[in-house]
């Protein structure tokens, strides 16, 4: 948990951390307007978890996702996977949304299994 406290504490001032769990291709990125599919677990920083999908299609860069998806994802490369830590301004802000509280630091493990 120690880990997780100091991302998000520097997902504070940078607006999220990512931490590489497994590398991708290292050569594939996605770039703006492409659509993506990820797997993705997302839980609070106390670890309770809110949602999760295995096929999330969606097109980055345009505003779809929250922006420490659009930001974070576009920095990794195929077939990674990735914990992206969230500051609330970067995700669901002072408003929060559905079993995500207001001001919420989010968690994600998220895998980039396709670009189109």
């Amino acid at each position: 948990m120690g880990d997780l406290q100091a991302a998000a504490q520097e997902a504070n001032s940078s607006g999220f951390v990512r931490q590489v769990i497994t590398a991708g291709d290292g050569k594939t990125y996605p770039k703006k307007g492409q659509k993506l599919t990820m797997s993705y677990y997302g839980t609070l920083l106390d670890g309770k978890k809110f949602d999760a999908g295995d096929s999330f299609s969606f097109k980055i860069g345009q505003g779809k996702v929250i922006r420490g998806w659009d930001e974070g994802v576009m920095q990794m490369s195929l077939g990674e996977k990735a914990r992206l830590v969230i500051a609330p301004e970067y995700g669901y802000g002072a408003s929060g949304v559905g079993p995500i509280p207001p001001n919420a630091t989010l968690v994600f493990e998220v895998v980039l299994k396709k670009i189109e």
